[in-house]
């Protein structure tokens, strides 16, 4: 998905997990810290080098990845 620049991928960082502008802080801790019940202003406080605009694009991120379709290839 190209309209998301602030996720990127760099195997040198976390692995190569989705993280907000190359920093070391993923998608996945983002989101999950949302759905245990976190609001966007405490991750503000939490993480001061982040930016609303990082959070909701986390968020619509993972929403992308939750709609993608998994194919099985049958072997020949």
């Amino acid at each position: 998905m190209n309209n998301l620049p602030r996720i990127t991928q760099d195997p040198a960082v976390m692995g190569g997990k989705p993280c907000i502008r190359g920093l070391r802080v993923t998608v996945g801790a983002i989101v999950g810290q949302i759905g245990a019940g976190r609001t966007i202003e405490e991750l503000l406080t939490d993480y001061p080098y982040l930016e609303r605009a990082d959070i909701s694009e986390a968020l619509r991120y993972a929403a992308w990845r939750a709609e993608e379709r998994e194919i099985e290839l049958t072997p020949r």
